[in-house]
């Protein structure tokens, strides 16, 4: 890995790998120039560690309308599913953790699970890929919590309480432009215990995708460091699933973190998911992210193989062309390096104790 290195706060890989379990090795190992990730990428692009999420699709819906195309042409609201039960949940999520563990063993040395900070340094040190076990939306988790602490065992530290449709334990923003992450109630009874025994697991709490009711009852209650692992910024981007500057200053308050989601619909400012877009909306979300949150507040959450991505990144490989844009467009390397890796050390070493 000779690119420098960047720490991403949040991608898909495991739902591709999910999604067609009997091509693993050609996706994963040799890459089929598919998608966003591979580790041929990875490494060529210095994607050095990152948030693998695990995520339960919905169930096809018949007669469901064309989403992209609907997100090709604001304004629209795409009507969120139906909650995930349990059941149904939480062996696709142990398949999921399953493809995880199986990208360490295949992978001679070159991507590692990572448990701690120091794990992340040291892998890095070593030239492998630092991945951490994230889950974006809770369906697999139960009411009384027991399955937080297996999949903690697992290797679980960063969990995102709802993906846009309703858990047990809260509610999620729906994909609306324009519109307002203000959409609903906040956190149920069993959200509420959700949050306070991740806190007590040191398990970052991510609050991409919550509605603001939600982000409000997690900052009321979490003593952890406000996080959102790949979100936007409102005020650029009128977009539901991003950020007001209400909650950015909740965010610096906390010394927490938000990660630029690279999905097109979250960064062009009409709200469109066409990606031919140039540089200069990423700097536009950069620059108020910046100015908001401050300096160390601020990282990278791509949502690789989640979302369509600017022409100008394409993938994992493309990660240089972003920061050799954020140089030209007035960055400095001290900044740069800030936000493709060291404020996530920084926030993840204070969520995570070490």
């Amino acid at each position: 890995m000779t690119a420098a290195p960047v720490f991403d706060g949040h991608n898909d890989i495991l739902l591709r790998l999910q999604m067609a379990p009997g091509r693993r090795e050609a996706i994963w190992l040799t890459g089929e120039g598919q998608g966003h990730l591979d580790l041929p990428r990875m490494l060529a692009g210095g994607f050095a560690g990152g948030m693998f999420a695990i995520y339960i699709p919905s169930p096809a819906a018949p007669g469901a309308p064309d989403y992209d195309a609907m997100m090709d042409n604001p304004p629209y609201e795409i009507e969120l599913p139906a909650m995930i039960p349990l059941g149904v949940a939480q062996p696709v999520a142990l398949s999921m953790a399953g493809h995880m563990l199986w990208m360490e063993r295949s992978s001679d040395g070159l991507f590692r699970l990572c448990r701690s900070v120091a794990e992340i340094e040291a892998a890095r040190a070593d030239g492998a890929i630092a991945g951490v076990m994230h889950m974006e939306g809770a369906e697999a988790i139960d009411e009384r919590l027991d399955a937080l602490h297996a999949f903690h065992a697992m290797g679980l530290r960063s969990l995102g309480p709802v993906w846009s449709r309703p858990t047990i334990f809260g509610h999620g923003v729906p994909f609306k432009f324009p519109g307002t992450p203000d959409t609903g109630p906040g956190l149920t009874p069993a959200g509420k215990r959700l949050v306070r025994e991740c806190n007590a697991l040191r398990i970052l709490i991510d609050l991409s995708h919550l509605n603001e009711a939600g982000f409000n009852d997690v900052a009321a209650l979490s003593n952890a460091p406000l996080v959102a692992t790949h979100s936007n910024a409102h005020a650029v981007t009128p977009s539901t699933r991003n950020l007001t500057d209400r909650q950015l200053a909740m965010i610096r308050e906390s010394r927490g973190m938000v990660g630029l989601n690279f999905a097109t619909v979250f960064l062009r400012p009409d709200g469109k998911r066409g990606t031919d877009m140039g540089w200069a909306p990423v700097m536009q979300h950069l620059d108020h992210l910046i100015d908001r949150l401050g300096e160390d507040c601020v990282g990278f959450g791509s949502d690789f193989d989640g979302a369509a991505i600017p022409d100008g990144i394409t993938d994992a490989a493309g990660l240089p062309r972003l920061l050799e844009a954020m140089a030209a467009h007035g960055y400095d390397a001290a900044l740069i390096e800030k936000l493709r890796w060291g404020n996530w050390m920084r926030v993840l070493r204070e969520t995570w104790g070490g």
